[in-house]
């Protein structure tokens, strides 16, 4: 059977959007059962990684971190908040900005949450470099990508 290239060009499985797509699906669904004994959501836990490794962030600076705007964020950090794990305030010097600290019971959590990476690497099947190495690639993929729309 002849193949046509510009069909196979719009085959579900030949589109890398739908590789990622799928693959985070499927990261999101290993990673529910942890996320959910810690009593937060994947985007939550986000968040607080990104403040596990430098509290007093602006909201500004956890959105670029996070490729999230403030519109998706300020939702989410205010349901942290209610669950008592962090803290909003308004930077003293300039009121427009928004600085976000973990309470001492945000900051414990990251106890119950260090098993969690060893946990979704065992899910994976791979080895600790190869997952190194693939997040290299699709992080310099994201910056290709994010750089093109410039």
């Amino acid at each position: 059977m002849e193949t046509n290239t510009a069909t196979d060009a719009l085959l579900l499985d030949n589109q890398l959007c739908f590789a990622l797509h799928s693959a985070s699906l499927a990261m999101t669904k290993v990673y529910k059962p942890h996320l959910d004994a810690l009593n937060v959501t994947y985007p939550q836990y986000l968040v607080l990684l990104v403040l596990w490794e430098r509290d007093g962030l602006t909201v500004s600076a956890i959105g670029e971190r996070l490729f999230l705007d403030s519109g998706t964020l300020t939702p989410l950090l205010k349901r942290l908040e209610a669950q008592g794990l962090l803290s909003r305030t308004r930077d003293p010097d300039d009121e427009r900005r928004v600085v976000i600290r973990l309470t001492e019971q945000g900051r414990a959590l990251r106890q119950d949450a260090a098993a969690i990476p060893g946990c979704i690497l065992d899910s994976t099947g791979c080895e600790v470099e190869q997952i190194a190495v693939l997040a290299r690639e699709i992080a310099q993929l994201r910056d290709r990508l994010a750089e093109s729309k410039r």
